[in-house]
């Protein structure tokens, strides 16, 4: 009888040194899952934060041209009222009056987020804003820059403007605009349809310039809340 209750003993024993060895693999194996899979998340968050850092000083390369094409807007209305303007200038705020722009975006992070599985990012209102963020307001604003009709200056615009001025521009030797002589010969049609030109480049670019203005204040939250979340 004690024989019995000690192989009994001995077979419990053994039984339960199995049961916890295979139970701490298993916690140990989930475990290094969960904290791979921490470090692959903050990893990837960094990576979005740090993009997004680089964003903010391409949209700022970008308000900053649409600011002078908006100069521009206000320098030809000058030329049109035959009021005083710089003349030096002429060549390049032409080329800023029809410059356009495209939408540089730093995409590595999400896309890598995107190949890993957006459930990396276990907290849902972050997963959210950042989806929301790339998926939204940067598509939108790569086609506000680079299919939006309206927004292609050059292709829309250079060829009425340029037919109507080309008889008043002077170029020097090396083919640059330096002058524009007074548009006396210009019609009131004309000088109308080329206020119109303007008023409708100063309105895009300024539309623009406010969605960049929305999209970097949402840029700005994000970082922000992704600071938060990998300290």
């Amino acid at each position: 009888m004690k024989r019995s209750k000690l192989k009994w003993r001995k077979y419990l024993l053994e039984f339960l040194t199995i049961f916890i060895g295979v139970t701490l693999a298993f916690a140990l194996t989930k475990w290094n899952e969960d904290r791979n899979r921490y470090e692959s998340s903050e990893k990837t968050l960094l990576e979005i934060k740090n993009g997004l850092e680089l964003d903010l000083t391409d949209f700022n390369i970008n308000k900053i041209g649409h600011k002078r094409g908006i100069s521009a807007c206000n320098y030809f209305r000058a030329y049109l009222r035959e009021e005083p303007i710089k003349k030096d200038s002429i060549d390049y705020k032409y080329r800023s009056l029809l410059r356009d722009l495209i939408s540089i975006q730093n995409m590595s992070g999400y896309e890598s987020l995107k190949s890993k599985g957006l459930e990396l990012v276990e907290n849902d209102s972050l997963r959210l804003e950042i989806i929301t963020l790339y998926d939204f307001y940067y598509e939108a604003l790569e086609k506000l820059e680079e299919t939006y009709s309206e927004n292609q200056f050059y292709d829309t615009y250079h060829t009425p403007i340029s037919e109507m001025l080309a008889e008043y521009m002077v170029f020097d030797k090396d083919g640059r605009l330096v002058d524009l002589s007074p548009p006396i010969g210009l019609s009131k049609k004309e000088k109308n349809l080329l206020m119109h030109y303007l008023w409708k480049i100063e309105w895009n670019r300024n539309f623009t310039n406010d969605f960049y203005l929305m999209t970097e204040k949402k840029v700005k939250e994000l970082i922000k809340h992704i600071e938060e979340n990998v300290k």
